[in-house]
């Protein structure tokens, strides 16, 4: 089939790979503007731009699929089907309608859970034990439409959600390939997604990255793995914010109040609304990462100091 591929960030890239690699003939790539990134916020193109850039394939960055003048591309490049990951655009009817399959989105939860676009983050922080990645027909509704197939994948212990995502990105390639393949071969079947279990998966922002010491110890883990890499876990310490990595349980530590602060010899201790437990990795504003030992050495952290 001809392909016109549509995604952005880095997750998309082992989808293009595995349909670089297969039978089917790529002709361009749809991805969002070229945005401002760094400290001197020059304009950078997206991962998946730059992808095609080295591949000598035509690049399409629209503003808004409802552009007249990228429709009329689209129409002239004759796509037989569009493939989607994380493309971070909503696409409207009369563009879903120009190839000949429609547009086929390979989204990261089992449809109909975690709809939106954030489902991995919202499962990890929510303690799921299993999710995985479903392949279906784009729609006008938020990731409603009939699923092509599905795949699984244990969320683990120690999980945070760059992990997950890497490890879904690369399965869910193959799962989309497939799809395309039964499309192209006449045998693909969509199916309806249940009425029930249908839960909502929001864009995880900065305030829902600071960490509450209030919570249980199992809570503060899961806040802090689900916002590891994006947007980045974080708590108050002496009036300025500090970005935490994943922690881990403290195994035996004395009783600490929610949010004060046990420096020992190796590790640091912090007090949840159960059981206290143990930094792994500080970012203080305007330095790198560093183990909590270190970083609390550095600042002189004294014991009985707080986070906020």
């Amino acid at each position: 089939m001809r392909l016109i591929f549509a995604g952005t960030p880095a997750v998309a890239l082992p989808s293009l790979d595995a349909i670089a690699a297969s039978g089917h003939e790529l002709v361009a790539v749809v991805t969002r503007p070229d945005a401002p990134a760094g400290r001197g916020r020059r304009l950078v193109r997206s991962p998946a731009a730059a992808w095609a850039d080295e591949r000598g394939i035509e690049v399409l960055t629209p503003q808004r699929p409802r552009e007249p003048e990228f429709q009329e591309r689209l129409r002239a490049l004759a796509p037989d089907c569009v493939p989607v990951v994380a493309y971070g655009a909503l696409v409207p009817p009369s563009a879903l309608e120009i190839p000949t399959h429609g547009w086929v989105n390979l989204h990261f939860s089992l449809l109909p859970a975690w709809r939106g676009a954030a489902p991995v983050q919202h499962a990890v922080l929510h303690g799921d034990a299993v999710t995985g990645a479903s392949v279906f027909q784009l729609e006008a509704g938020l990731d409603t439409g009939p699923v092509f197939g599905t795949l699984t994948d244990e969320i683990r212990p120690t999980d945070t959600s760059g992990d997950l995502l890497e490890r879904l990105a690369i399965s869910g390639s193959q799962l989309l390939v497939a799809v395309l393949d039964a499309i192209d071969a006449g045998t693909a079947r969509a199916e309806p997604q249940p009425a029930d279990g249908i839960s909502l998966a929001p864009k995880l922002t900065v305030e829902d990255a600071q960490v509450r010491w209030s919570e249980p110890a199992f809570a503060v883990d899961r806040r802090i793995r689900a916002c590891t890499p994006a947007p980045g876990a974080w708590t108050s310490f002496r009036d300025e914010r500090v970005k935490l990595g994943p922690v881990r349980p403290a195994g035996d530590a004395p009783e600490l109040k929610p949010g004060d602060v046990l420096v020992e010899r190796n590790r640091v201790l912090v007090g949840t609304a159960t059981a206290p437990v143990v930094l792994g990795e500080v970012r203080a504003a305007g330095k790198k990462a560093m183990p909590a030992a270190d970083w609390a050495r550095g600042a002189r952290v004294q014991t009985g100091e707080r986070f906020a």
